[in-house]
């Protein structure tokens, strides 16, 4: 359930990723705020959104995670000729 309200930031933020991109960041989001394995995992990300301070910091977590990847793709594979 908490997937859809990553879902609902994504599409808030305008931010289009895969399936795959979308579970990675899922469980880096979650563990970074350590929300894994809470009760209410879903009502507490839906929470940190609707809070001013909590949703700039979730902001700036997916900004710099997207930056970390795109970085990740341009570095060229070693021993690839």
């Amino acid at each position: 359930m908490s997937k859809v309200v990553l879902n609902v930031i994504l599409n808030e933020m305008r931010v289009w990723l895969n399936k795959i991109e979308r579970e990675q960041l899922y469980h880096e989001l979650t563990a970074y705020f350590g929300l894994i394995g809470a009760i209410n995992e879903c009502q507490a990300l839906e929470k940190a959104w609707k809070d001013p301070y909590n949703k700039r910091e979730i902001e700036e977590f997916i900004k710099a995670w997207l930056w970390r990847r795109k970085k990740r793709k341009e570095e060229p594979i070693a021993g690839v000729v």
